[in-house]
Protein backbone atom coordinates (compact mmCIF):
# COMPACT_ATOMS: atom_id res chain seq x y z
CA UNK A 1 0.00 0.00 0.00
CA UNK A 2 1.03 3.72 -0.68
CA UNK A 3 2.43 5.77 2.02
CA UNK A 4 -0.17 8.09 2.74
CA UNK A 5 1.40 11.91 2.36
CA UNK A 6 2.11 13.75 5.43
CA UNK A 7 0.57 17.61 4.87
CA UNK A 8 1.41 20.74 7.01
CA UNK A 9 -1.73 23.38 7.07
CA UNK A 10 0.53 26.65 8.15
CA UNK A 11 -1.68 29.50 9.69
CA UNK A 12 -0.71 33.41 8.88
CA UNK A 13 -1.51 35.09 11.65
CA UNK A 14 1.67 37.55 11.54
CA UNK A 15 -0.09 40.74 10.01
CA UNK A 16 -0.60 43.82 11.11
CA UNK A 17 -4.30 44.65 10.23
CA UNK A 18 -4.15 47.84 8.97
CA UNK A 19 -7.19 48.43 7.21
CA UNK A 20 -8.93 47.02 10.23
CA UNK A 21 -8.88 48.84 13.99
CA UNK A 22 -6.63 47.01 16.10
CA UNK A 23 -5.72 43.33 15.46
CA UNK A 24 -8.58 42.03 13.25
CA UNK A 25 -7.58 38.39 14.42
CA UNK A 26 -8.77 39.31 17.57
CA UNK A 27 -11.85 40.40 16.80
CA UNK A 28 -15.29 38.52 18.07
CA UNK A 29 -17.11 36.29 15.36
CA UNK A 30 -19.86 34.84 17.62
CA UNK A 31 -18.35 34.80 20.73
CA UNK A 32 -14.96 34.02 19.65
CA UNK A 33 -12.28 35.71 18.28
CA UNK A 34 -11.57 35.45 14.47
CA UNK A 35 -8.00 33.73 15.07
CA UNK A 36 -10.14 30.96 17.12
CA UNK A 37 -12.24 30.31 14.95
CA UNK A 38 -9.29 29.12 12.42
CA UNK A 39 -7.67 27.32 14.47
CA UNK A 40 -10.51 25.55 15.63
CA UNK A 41 -11.61 24.94 11.84
CA UNK A 42 -7.84 23.51 11.54
CA UNK A 43 -8.15 20.93 13.94
CA UNK A 44 -11.52 19.33 13.05
CA UNK A 45 -9.04 18.63 9.66
CA UNK A 46 -7.37 15.64 8.88
CA UNK A 47 -3.96 17.92 8.53
CA UNK A 48 -1.27 16.15 10.03
CA UNK A 49 0.52 19.33 11.59
CA UNK A 50 -0.95 22.92 11.79
CA UNK A 51 1.52 25.58 12.04
CA UNK A 52 0.45 29.13 13.41
CA UNK A 53 2.67 31.97 12.38
CA UNK A 54 2.86 34.81 14.55
CA UNK A 55 4.49 38.16 14.19
CA UNK A 56 2.06 41.15 15.47
CA UNK A 57 1.04 40.94 18.70
CA UNK A 58 1.97 37.58 19.17
CA UNK A 59 1.56 37.03 22.85
CA UNK A 60 -2.10 38.19 22.16
CA UNK A 61 -2.49 35.79 19.48
CA UNK A 62 -0.68 32.68 21.83
CA UNK A 63 -3.10 33.92 24.85
CA UNK A 64 -5.74 33.75 22.84
CA UNK A 65 -5.29 30.17 21.56
CA UNK A 66 -3.66 28.83 24.69
CA UNK A 67 -6.90 26.59 25.58
CA UNK A 68 -7.09 25.11 22.15
CA UNK A 69 -5.31 21.29 23.02
CA UNK A 70 -3.95 19.69 20.00
CA UNK A 71 -0.72 18.10 19.95
CA UNK A 72 -0.13 18.98 15.99
CA UNK A 73 -0.28 22.55 16.98
CA UNK A 74 2.64 24.76 16.58
CA UNK A 75 3.61 28.32 17.22
CA UNK A 76 6.52 29.74 15.15
CA UNK A 77 7.34 33.29 15.51
CA UNK A 78 8.51 35.34 12.08
CA UNK A 79 10.55 38.13 12.88
CA UNK A 80 10.37 39.67 9.54
CA UNK A 81 6.36 40.07 9.53
CA UNK A 82 6.85 43.81 8.91
CA UNK A 83 8.20 42.49 5.37
CA UNK A 84 5.25 40.97 4.30
CA UNK A 85 2.90 38.01 4.13
CA UNK A 86 5.51 36.50 1.97
CA UNK A 87 8.24 36.08 5.13
CA UNK A 88 5.32 34.87 6.95
CA UNK A 89 5.02 32.12 4.36
CA UNK A 90 8.53 31.27 4.35
CA UNK A 91 8.80 31.09 8.09
CA UNK A 92 6.15 28.60 8.22
CA UNK A 93 7.55 26.10 5.59
CA UNK A 94 10.94 26.17 6.84
CA UNK A 95 9.67 24.82 9.68
CA UNK A 96 8.45 21.90 8.01
CA UNK A 97 11.14 21.29 5.15
CA UNK A 98 12.09 17.86 4.57
CA UNK A 99 9.43 16.41 7.17
CA UNK A 100 6.27 16.98 4.89
CA UNK A 101 4.85 16.31 1.70
CA UNK A 102 2.64 19.01 0.95
CA UNK A 103 1.84 22.33 2.77
CA UNK A 104 -1.49 24.16 3.16
CA UNK A 105 -1.32 27.60 3.14
CA UNK A 106 -4.00 29.53 4.87
CA UNK A 107 -4.42 33.37 5.91
CA UNK A 108 -6.16 33.63 9.00
CA UNK A 109 -7.96 36.26 7.58
CA UNK A 110 -10.28 33.84 5.60
CA UNK A 111 -11.86 32.94 8.71
CA UNK A 112 -15.31 30.98 7.38
CA UNK A 113 -13.71 28.06 5.25
CA UNK A 114 -14.73 24.50 6.80
CA UNK A 115 -12.98 21.40 7.91
CA UNK A 116 -14.25 19.76 4.12
CA UNK A 117 -12.50 22.96 2.46
CA UNK A 118 -9.14 21.84 4.05
CA UNK A 119 -9.49 18.55 3.68
CA UNK A 120 -10.78 18.37 -0.14
CA UNK A 121 -7.31 19.48 -0.89
CA UNK A 122 -5.74 16.45 1.44
CA UNK A 123 -7.57 14.20 -0.47
CA UNK A 124 -7.35 15.28 -4.40
CA UNK A 125 -3.38 15.55 -3.21
CA UNK A 126 -3.04 12.19 -2.11
CA UNK A 127 -4.45 10.98 -5.68
CA UNK A 128 -2.55 13.34 -8.03
CA UNK A 129 0.49 14.77 -6.03
CA UNK A 130 -0.01 18.10 -8.02
CA UNK A 131 1.95 20.91 -7.68
CA UNK A 132 -0.58 23.00 -6.37
CA UNK A 133 -4.20 22.29 -5.46
CA UNK A 134 -6.16 25.46 -4.94
CA UNK A 135 -9.84 26.22 -3.19
CA UNK A 136 -11.76 27.85 -5.63
CA UNK A 137 -15.56 28.77 -6.02
CA UNK A 138 -17.33 29.18 -9.46
CA UNK A 139 -13.96 29.59 -11.21
CA UNK A 140 -12.74 31.84 -8.60
CA UNK A 141 -9.50 31.08 -6.73
CA UNK A 142 -9.63 31.67 -3.33
CA UNK A 143 -7.73 30.01 0.37
CA UNK A 144 -6.43 27.72 1.20
CA UNK A 145 -3.85 26.66 -1.17
CA UNK A 146 -1.62 23.34 -1.45
CA UNK A 147 1.68 23.54 -2.46
CA UNK A 148 3.74 20.16 -3.05
CA UNK A 149 7.36 20.26 -1.90
CA UNK A 150 8.58 19.86 -5.03
CA UNK A 151 8.00 23.88 -4.63
CA UNK A 152 9.34 24.57 -1.10
CA UNK A 153 12.67 25.34 -2.86
CA UNK A 154 10.71 27.97 -4.97
CA UNK A 155 8.80 29.35 -1.90
CA UNK A 156 11.96 30.03 0.13
CA UNK A 157 12.73 32.36 -2.68
CA UNK A 158 9.18 34.45 -2.92
CA UNK A 159 9.18 37.98 -1.99
CA UNK A 160 6.74 40.38 -1.43
CA UNK A 161 8.37 42.38 -4.90
CA UNK A 162 7.81 39.10 -6.87
CA UNK A 163 4.28 38.78 -5.91
CA UNK A 164 4.68 36.49 -3.43
CA UNK A 165 2.85 33.33 -4.10
CA UNK A 166 1.14 34.33 -6.90
CA UNK A 167 4.26 34.64 -8.93
CA UNK A 168 4.10 30.35 -8.56
CA UNK A 169 0.80 30.30 -8.70
CA UNK A 170 0.97 32.08 -12.81
CA UNK A 171 4.31 29.98 -12.96
CA UNK A 172 2.47 26.62 -12.77
CA UNK A 173 -0.90 27.81 -13.82
CA UNK A 174 -1.54 25.07 -16.29
CA UNK A 175 -0.86 22.16 -13.67
CA UNK A 176 -2.99 23.48 -10.91
CA UNK A 177 -5.82 21.69 -9.39
CA UNK A 178 -8.89 23.69 -9.19
CA UNK A 179 -11.13 22.28 -6.07
CA UNK A 180 -14.87 23.31 -6.27
CA UNK A 181 -15.16 24.20 -2.40
CA UNK A 182 -17.75 26.46 -0.48
CA UNK A 183 -17.84 30.13 -0.67
CA UNK A 184 -16.55 31.14 2.19
CA UNK A 185 -13.00 29.92 0.36
CA UNK A 186 -13.09 33.44 -1.50
CA UNK A 187 -13.82 35.73 1.13
CA UNK A 188 -11.73 37.48 3.50
CA UNK A 189 -12.16 40.13 6.27
CA UNK A 190 -9.62 43.31 5.82
CA UNK A 191 -11.88 46.01 6.99
CA UNK A 192 -14.59 46.56 9.76
CA UNK A 193 -17.39 46.56 7.34
CA UNK A 194 -16.38 43.49 5.50
CA UNK A 195 -16.61 41.48 8.58
CA UNK A 196 -20.17 42.99 9.34
CA UNK A 197 -21.21 42.11 5.55
CA UNK A 198 -20.24 38.72 6.37
CA UNK A 199 -22.18 38.19 9.63
CA UNK A 200 -25.42 39.96 8.26
CA UNK A 201 -25.78 37.23 5.03
CA UNK A 202 -25.12 34.78 7.72
CA UNK A 203 -28.26 35.83 9.57
CA UNK A 204 -29.95 35.97 6.59
CA UNK A 205 -29.58 32.51 5.22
Amino acid sequence: MLKKPKVALIILAAGKSTRFPGNKLLAKINNEYMIEKVVRTSIKSKADEIIVVTGHEADKIEKTLQWIRDDRIRFVYNRDYEKGQSSSVKRGVSEVIGRVDAVIIHPADVPFIAPDDIDNLINVYEITCAPIIVASHKGRHGHPILFSNKLFNEIMNITEEKKGLKELTEKYMEEIIEVESSQYTVIDVDTVEDLKNILKSLKEQ
